[in-house]
């Protein structure tokens, strides 16, 4: 019976037994350097195969995108022909008429873990742009025949690319021959494998949840609040917001909150945005490529506020300029996953029905805002003190006494203390601050940012604390000033008796003499 070994052959061992090596060299370190030797070519191997794949499908999206730009240019071939015809401006609407198909996404597949981690892939639209650059330089500034030159160029690159995919699939191919040579532990795995396992089902049900006991009330949210953080009427914001004036000094500590439209405000990306002139499509659609979260509706939202405030401000010329913008965006986002290269196709297109359609939609949007800016301007001169808040304010009514605070002490000993330390540290910062200060317009700056009930309710409690007192102020009777006040009181105090008398003899001659 004859033994075919050479299934054998295709074996890679990196420890044999047999083998012979030179009296002075160390079998054991021999056959280490020779197992390392063998796992570094095995994962260089690996890693070009990884690499060359992801390199073919890159230059695959590349050459769908180079043919889709040479049918564009043989389509529009008779515009081209036109001698007003601007070369940057044909090439330009061709480039975005390719970005607008449809037929992939813009940004290239993330590469295997371990290939081009140096370098970041760039933009399918940024190869391209390079290469109509480079194609316009190599045609030269004026060239006889600019479509014939800058199509022959474009053709020339595509079969560049054609050239090195084929030489990449040389390459792949005798590198994954190599490695299909040689049996490898990688190689093996399990042809099948059956199990089966009877398990009894449990009949028994899932232990039931402990039910818990909870109280039911109108305004469940009422139990989560503290006295100091509840709103007004008028929806004002809670005392610890009178500590506005404090600098966030952690940055981290500052949470955004997207989804709040009450506080909705632009971006600097946004801004930016908006400085861009109405009609440069240009130079927006270069913008949204180099940044794509402008596109996101939070963006939109912000610069119509934008808008709004600027009209208010008297700037409707700007007030215009955000309205369009963000309107641009809400239309490439409206438009689907292509929609920024499909938006830009239709509104750069000469006649076409888009163009229309949006400045429509600018035009009346900018008009509402318009009318409603005009028409609080209007209410505010008609009524200026309507916009005005009610506050609360601490002043002595008499001119002669003035209001003292008292500081309770940090580490109290007697009982009244206590009380009042206790009070003292249920205020909001910004007010324990201007307390210390001793200073009340700092109290009066701290009380006007409150609502009318916090505010009220703050003094309340200043005065159960004893943390004010009034006190009488001393007139100095040798200067001018004294002798100002003085005079001034003796007038008040005389004027006041004459009204007592003069009521006292109206009162006396108003009875009635009953005759027996």
């Amino acid at each position: 019976m004859v033994v075919n070994y050479s299934k054998w052959d295709a074996l890679e061992l990196s420890d044999d037994s047999d083998i012979e090596v030179h009296p002075n060299v160390d079998k054991r370190s021999f056959i280490r350097a020779k197992q390392n030797q063998i796992h570094q070519q095995r994962f260089e191997r690996r890693h070009q195969i990884e690499t060359l794949k992801y390199e073919r499908i890159i230059n695959d999206g590349l050459l769908q995108r180079i043919d889709n730009l040479l049918r564009s240019l043989q389509k529009h071939a008779q515009q081209a022909a036109a001698p007003s015809q601007n070369p940057d401006e044909f090439m330009m609407n061709a480039l975005m008429e390719c970005a607008g198909d449809g037929t992939d996404d813009d940004e290239p597949p993330k590469p295997p873990p371990g290939v081009h981690t140096q370098t970041e892939q760039p933009r399918y639209s940024v190869m391209m742009a390079s290469l109509v650059d480079q194609v316009k330089k190599d045609a030269g500034d004026k060239p006889q025949d600019w479509f014939k030159s800058y199509s022959k160029g474009i053709q020339g690159h595509k079969t560049k690319v054609e050239n090195l995919q084929k030489e990449l699939m040389q390459k792949l191919t005798q590198l994954e021959k190599e490695e299909g040579q040689k049996i490898t532990s990688d190689n093996i795995h399990t042809g099948f494998s059956v199990s089966s396992v009877s398990k009894e089902q449990d009949k028994s049900k899932a232990a039931a949840k402990p039910k818990s006991e909870t109280v039911e009330v109108l305004n469940p949210g009422a139990l989560k609040r503290d006295s100091l953080k509840r709103l007004d009427s008028a929806g004002q914001s809670s005392g610890a917001e009178a500590d506005v004036e404090d600098e966030v000094k952690d940055p981290s500590k500052v949470v955004e909150d997207d989804e709040d439209e009450e506080h909705i405000e632009p971006t600097a990306l946004g801004k930016t945005f908006a400085k861009i002139k109405m009609g440069d499509y240009k130079k927006c659609l270069q913008f949204i490529s180099e940044n794509r979260d402008v596109v996101k509706e939070r963006e939109t939202d912000g610069l119509l506020v934008e808008a709004f405030n600027a009209q208010m401000d008297g700037k409707p010329e700007y007030a215009r300029n955000c309205v369009h913008q963000a309107l641009l965006l809400q239309y490439c986002r409206s438009l689907g996953r292509d929609g920024v290269g499909l938006f830009f196709k239709r509104i750069t297109t000469s006649g076409h029905q888009a163009q229309k359609v949006f400045l429509d939609d600018v035009n009346d949007t900018y008009a509402r805002i318009r009318t409603r800016t005009a028409e609080i301007a209007k209410e505010r001169a008609a009524n200026p003190k309507a916009t005005e808040t009610e506050q609360i304010q601490l002043h002595s009514v008499d001119p002669n006494t003035s209001i003292h605070i008292n500081i309770p002490s940090a580490s109290p000993t007697e009982e009244v203390e206590v009380k009042a330390r206790e009070i003292f540290d249920t205020f909001p910062p910004g007010l324990q601050r201007a307390l210390e200060s001793g200073e009340l317009d700092k109290v009066n700056e701290v009380l006007g940012k409150m609502s009318v009930e916090e505010a009220e309710e703050v003094v309340e409690k200043l005065g159960d604390g004893g943390m004010l007192s009034v006190e009488e102020g001393v007139i100095d009777g040798t200067t001018e000033e004294g002798r100002e006040k003085l005079k001034g009181l003796e007038e008040k105090a005389r004027v006041e008796k004459l009204a007592e008398e003069e009521a006292a003899r109206s009162g006396g001659g108003d009875g009635v003499e009953i005759a027996d």
